[in-house]
C-alpha cells in the first residue's frame, strides 16, 4: 500500500514536470535517470571578463582623430578665423594707393572750348593720417577758367594732405584696421569654443554608447545565468529533487531578462547611431560605427589638486569666452578713442609742389621746375557747434565698454565656479566608485553564500534570483558611474576652456 502511494506521487511529480517542461523555451535537454543533477549556476558575473580583440576597440582617441580631422562643424569653425582675416584684408584696403583719371573735351563750331585731362595718384600713409598725392593735369582751351588753365604740356604736382586736428592721431581707416585685427583674436577664441563644444558632445555620446554596451553585456550574462539555472532546476524537477513550481519561477526570470536584453539591444543600436553623427571620412561623407566595434574601458584618470589649480588658472586666463570678451573690450577701446578724436575740429592742410609737365626736358627753364616758388596750398576747417552727434556716439561707446567689462567679470566668476563645481562632482564619483566596488564584492559573496544554502536546502530560488538581480543592478550602477565619471571629466576640461590639460 505504501509502495503504491509513493509510486503514484512520483508519477504526479513527473507529470507536472513534463507539463512545465513542454511549455518552456528553449526545449529542455534530455536527462537519463540516475545521472547527477545539473548545477543551479556555473558562474556569478565574473569581475574580469575575457579580453576583447583590440582590433575591434574603437577608442576615444580614434574618435578624436576623426572628429578633429573631418567633422563639418570643426571645419566650419575654422572659417571664423578665415573670415576675420578677410576682414583685416578688407580694412587694409583703406591704405591702398588709388589712381584716378578723367578726360573731358568740347569742340563746337571749330572752337576748342576746353580739353581737360586730370590724373592723380593718392597714397595713404599710416602715420598722422597723411595722404601723399602726385598728379598731372592738362587743361587747355578757349573757355577754360584761367585759374585752372595749364601750359600746353600740362602741369605736374607732388604734395601732401595733412590733418592737423581731427584725424591726426586716429582716423576711420586706422580705427577699422585695428578693430579688424582684434577681431581675429575674437574669431580664434570662437573657433576654439565651437570645437570644444563639439568634442564635449562627442565625448558624452561616446560614453553613453559605452554604458549602453555594458548594459547589454551584463543583461546578456544575466540571461545566460538565468537560463543555466532554469535548465538545472528543470532537470532536478524531472528527477524529483526540486519542486516543479521552482522551474516556473526560474523561467519567468529568464523571460524577464530576455525582454530587458531586447530593449537594451535597441538602446545600444540607437547609442551607436548617435555616436555616428560625429563620424565623417576625409571626403566629407558620413560613416556609421560598425556593429562589431566595442568601446574602450574607462581610464578613470584622477585629477589631483595640482592639475586642478592649473585648470583654474587656465580657465581664468585663457578661457575662450574671456578671450572673446577681452577682445571686445579692446575693440571698443579703439572705437572710443576714435569717437574722442571726432570731438576735435577738422583742420586739413594740403600743399602741392608744381612743375610743367615736361619738367624732365633740360631746355625747360628752372623756374618752371619743382621748387618752393611753384606750389598750391589749401586749408580746410570745419567744426560742429554743439557736437551732439559725436558726444552721443562717444557716450554709447563708453556704455558698451562698461557693459562688456561687467560681463567679463561675471563670466570669469561663473567659469571658475563651474570648474570648481565639476571638480567636486568628479571627486565625489571617485569616492562613490570605491564604495561601489566594495558593495559589488560583498553582494557577490552574498550570492555565493545563497547558492550554497540552496544546495543544502536552506534557501529558495526566489532568494537566489533576488541576490543575482541585485548584483546585476549594482554592476549596472557601477558602469553608469564610470561613464558619468568620464563625462564629468570631459566637462571639467570644457569649462576650463580646453579639451585636455596642456591644449587649447
Amino acid at each position: 500500500m505504501i509502495k503504491t502511494s509513493f509510486t503514484g506521487s512520483l508519477g504526479v511529480v513527473l507529470l507536472l514536470a513534463s507539463f512545465f517542461a513542454s511549455a518552456q523555451t528553449p526545449r529542455l535537454p534530455t536527462q537519463a535517470p540516475g545521472l547527477e543533477p545539473a548545477p543551479v549556476q556555473t558562474r556569478q558575473l565574473a569581475a574580469d571578463r575575457p579580453p576583447v580583440d583590440t582590433a575591434r576597440i574603437f577608442s576615444l582617441q580614434d574618435l578624436a582623430d576623426l572628429v578633429f580631422a573631418n567633422h563639418p562643424v570643426v571645419k566650419q569653425a575654422a572659417l571664423l578665423s578665415a573670415d576675420a582675416q578677410a576682414q583685416v584684408l578688407a580694412a587694409r584696403g583703406g591704405f591702398d594707393p588709388k589712381v584716378g583719371s578723367g578726360f573731358d573735351r568740347k569742340l563746337f563750331g571749330g572752337t576748342d572750348y576746353y580739353n581737360n585731362w586730370s590724373n592723380e595718384l593718392k597714397v595713404p600713409l599710416w602715420p598722422g593720417g597723411i595722404d601723399l598725392k602726385a598728379g598731372y593735369d592738362r587743361m587747355v582751351g578757349t573757355y577754360v577758367n584761367p585759374q585752372y588753365r595749364t601750359p600746353l604740356d600740362g602741369l605736374a604736382g607732388v604734395g601732401l594732405s595733412v590733418p592737423l586736428g581731427q584725424g591726426l592721431l586716429i582716423d576711420a581707416r586706422r580705427s577699422t584696421l585695428r578693430q579688424a585685427r582684434i577681431l581675429v583674436t575674437a574669431a580664434e577664441a570662437d573657433q576654439v569654443k565651437q570645437i570644444n563644444e563639439v568634442w564635449l558632445q562627442a565625448s558624452k555620446d561616446y560614453w553613453n554608447w559605452y554604458y549602453a554596451y555594458q548594459q547589454s553585456i551584463l543583461i546578456r550574462e544575466g540571461v545566460e545565468l538565468a537560463d543555466t539555472r532554469f535548465r538545472g532546476i528543470s532537470r532536478r524537477a524531472l528527477l524529483g529533487d526540486q519542486a516543479p513550481i521552482d522551474s516556473v519561477e526560474a523561467q519567468i526570470t529568464v523571460q524577464d531578462r530576455q525582454v530587458q536584453a531586447e530593449q537594451l539591444q535597441v538602446d545600444l543600436q540607437n547609442a551607436r547611431l548617435v555616436l555616428s553623427n560625429h563620424l565623417w571620412n576625409k571626403d566629407a561623407q558620413p560613416v556609421e560605427l560598425p556593429t562589431y566595434a566595442v568601446p574602450q574601458r574607462p581610464l578613470l584618470g584622477s585629477v589631483d589638486s595640482t592639475e586642478f589649480e592649473q585648470l583654474v588658472a587656465l580657465a581664468g586666463a585663457r578661457h575662450p569666452t574671456l578671450i572673446k570678451l577681452d577682445a571686445k573690450i579692446r575693440q571698443l577701446g579703439v572705437e572710443e578713442r576714435y569717437r574722442r578724436e571726432l570731438l576735435k575740429p577738422k583742420i586739413n592742410v594740403s600743399g602741392t609742389l608744381l612743375s610743367r609737365g615736361d619738367f624732365y626736358r633740360s631746355e625747360v627753364p628752372a623756374y618752371y621746375d619743382f621748387g618752393w616758388d611753384n606750389y598750391k596750398l589749401g586749408v580746410d576747417f570745419a567744426f560742429p557747434l554743439f557736437l551732439r552727434q559725436e558726444r552721443g556716439k562717444l557716450q554709447q561707446t563708453r556704455i558698451k565698454v562698461q557693459d562688456a567689462t561687467l560681463e567679463q567679470q561675471q563670466s570669469r566668476r561663473t567659469i571658475l565656479n563651474q570648474v570648481s563645481a565639476v571638480y567636486n562632482t568628479l571627486k565625489a564619483y571617485e569616492r562613490q566608485l570605491a564604495v561601489q566596488a566594495q558593495t559589488i564584492a560583498n553582494q557577490r559573496l552574498l550570492l555565493q553564500a545563497e547558492l550554497q544554502k540552496f544546495e543544502l536546502g536552506e534557501s529558495t530560488i526566489f532568494l537566489i534570483n533576488s541576490r543575482e538581480t541585485k548584483l546585476i543592478d549594482l554592476r549596472l550602477k557601477q558602469e553608469s558611474m564610470r561613464a558619468s565619471y568620464e563625462k564629468t571629466l570631459a566637462e571639467l576640461y570644457y569649462y576650463a576652456g580646453t579639451r585636455t590639460l596642456g591644449t587649447n
